[in-house]
């Protein structure tokens, strides 16, 4: 079983990740750590208390982190979850309460308490990391690996074709904070970036049987996905939207359904049209080694992704 931490936005995506690891067998969640994103932070520390009632789990920290980013305001997401940031499925006030811990401390307590032995799932912008790494860069070799949401690379044309930055080429959570970003890319701790190449490929998509499968289970969380799905499909959007972040759990609980490439990457702090981007350095000559090298998804088997996620929820 694999400890990890999980740092997120909910926000869907992160909402149904949030479930795929806590019901999954395979990890152990040690703590929550939230940051503004999809929505302010107040919102996504809600909405994570919020589904840990739905799953009537009460023994995991939650930690509120930073409510914008280390150097520039928070930007407006241009993608919306619904009033709620949950599809408008309307989860009712959590009674469970906050850890008076701030976020990027409980990722250092939490990393330290299980050095050597603790994966950080970076679902959001990576302000609560890269924070942590710099208040306490001791940590740096006690994390196993970060899996990131995190990045496009320019591998296939969902890259750029479904970018979620408020731009033509970024990423959301590296365009809502570049400079955090650039920090974790730079820390040398191990990184696996889940980029829009893989995360946003539109064979990450539920099939008719799959959707009815979770229409007619009785399990709340099965009904919670359902309704983020029509909501998104309601929306003129493919059933990925509610999956992006499922994919750096699902990365964890079985590192067979991701290939990785090795490859330089600079991220971009300054361009009007580009800030965000994630560049990744292919040259044959004159590349740049001043850059960070990290792991790459370029692909992943889809189907037996989605079959995962179906069989958690389910279960």
């Amino acid at each position: 079983m694999k400890k990890v931490i999980i740092d997120c936005d909910p926000g869907m995506d992160d909402s149904l990740a949030l479930i795929l690891a806590i019901k999954s067998p395979a990890l152990k969640v040690e703590a929550i750590t939230t940051v503004a994103g999809n929505y302010p932070i107040d919102v996504t520390s809600m909405n994570a208390l919020k589904v840990l009632e739905l799953l009537g789990e009460s023994d995991i920290p939650v930690s509120k982190g930073m409510g914008k980013p280390l150097v520039r305001a928070l930007a407006p997401d241009p993608f919306s979850h619904g009033s709620d940031g949950q599809a408008e499925y309307h989860l009712p006030a959590p009674k469970l309460e906050l850890s008076s811990i701030h976020g990027a401390d409980m990722i250092i307590e939490t990393v330290k308490k299980n050095a050597g032995d603790i994966h950080i799932l970076a679902l959001g912008p990576l302000t609560n990391v890269a924070l942590a790494l710099m208040i306490a860069p001791e940590i740096k070799p006690m994390i196993s690996s970060i899996t990131a949401i995190a990045g496009s690379y320019g591998l296939n044309k969902y890259a750029t074709a479904n970018a979620t930055g408020d731009n033509p080429q970024s990423e959301w959570n590296v365009y809502v904070d570049p400079e955090a970003a650039e920090i974790v890319f730079n820390s040398g701790v191990p990184l696996h970036a889940i980029g829009l190449d893989v995360a946003t490929h539109f064979d990450v998509n539920f099939t008719e049987s799959e959707l009815n499968e979770l229409k007619q289970s009785p399990n709340r969380e099965a009904d919670f996905l359902h309704n983020m799905i029509q909501f998104v499909l309601g929306r003129g959007f493919e059933s990925y939207c509610v999956l992006i972040d499922s994919m750096a759990v699902a990365a964890v609980i079985d590192p067979s359904l991701i290939q990785y490439l090795t490859g330089k990457v600079g991220i971009e702090t300054k361009g009007k049209l580009t800030l965000g981007m994630t560049i990744l350095d292919t040259r044959h000559h004159h590349t740049w080694d001043h850059l960070p090298e990290v792991n790459i998804a370029y692909e992943a088997d889809y189907r037996r992704f989605l079959r995962l996620v179906m069989d958690t929820v389910l279960a």
